[in-house]
Formats: structure tokens, C-alpha cells, sequence
């Protein structure tokens, strides 16, 4: 788990980090549902499946986030590119 937060904090590339923290969400998902089985507690599972989903929404949000602003900041390069003259 250190791995993956180490990797969140000094990736690369925005992927990377989005990546990291995926991964990190799911071994605590997994680290939720070995204790529901150690301790026999089933309610245990619910809050995993819950866990997962919110982790499966956020990473889908900070995904379209950064898709969205990347398409907007080459929409607006684009406009702010100076025109060719046609004129000769």
C-alpha cells in the first residue's frame, strides 16, 4: 500500500496518480473483505461493495475531469492560433 501511495504522490503523469489511488482503493476493498471473513461479520462485505463503488465513480469523475480540461485547453490553442493571411 506504501507502493501505491508513493506512486500517487510522485507519478509522472496524471494517469499514473489516478492509477495509484485506483489501486489503493481496491486493496482496501480487499483488506475489508479478508476482515469480514476473519471475523465473521457479513455486514462487513456491504460496506466493501460500498467502497468499491464509491471508488469506481471517483476515479470515472477525475478521469472525465482531466478529459474535459485537456479538450478544452487545445479548443482554446486552437482559437487563439493567429490566423494565415490569404492575401499575396
Amino acid at each position: 500500500m506504501a507502493l501505491a501511495l508513493t506512486r500517487a504522490l510522485l507519478g509522472p503523469s496524471v494517469y499514473d496518480r489516478v492509477l495509484a489511488v485506483n489501486m489503493f482503493g481496491t486493496k482496501t476493498v480487499l483488506l475489508i473483505a479478508v476482515m469480514a471473513f476473519i471475523m465473521g461479520r457479513t455486514d462487513f462485505l456491504d460496506l466493501a461493495l460500498a467502497y468499491a463503488l464509491i471508488n469506481f465513480i471517483g476515479v470515472m469523475a477525475v478521469l472525465w475531469f482531466v478529459q474535459e480540461s485537456r479538450r478544452r485547453q487545445r479548443s482554446q490553442s486552437k482559437s487563439d492560433a493567429p490566423a494565415e493571411s490569404t492575401i499575396e
